[in-house]
């Protein structure tokens, strides 16, 4: 099976790939292999992301609180602040 060694990983990554293994109650390098794994897989056009994304927002029902803004309303608000 390859090696594989990361050198020069700037400790705010570093730190956030521990504190997720953690969450996830892996090793730090299990976790790094799983988030390899996983972005590998997603090799898609970002048209296509954006495609699949695009459709799940469609899919989702609007929240009653969201129907009830007036755009304009809120643009005004923001641009009179």
């Amino acid at each position: 099976m390859p090696h594989l060694q990361i050198r020069d990983c700037p400790d705010d990554v570093y730190k956030r790939l521990l504190m997720a293994a953690r969450r996830e109650g892996r090793s730090v390098a299990a976790q790094a292999l799983f988030l390899l794994e996983k972005g590998v897989g997603e090799e898609k056009s970002d048209i296509e992301r954006r495609r699949v994304l695009m459709k799940r927002l469609r899919s989702r029902p609007i929240p009653l609180s969201l129907r009830e803004l007036d755009a304009a309303a809120l643009t005004r608000e923001d641009r009179d602040a």
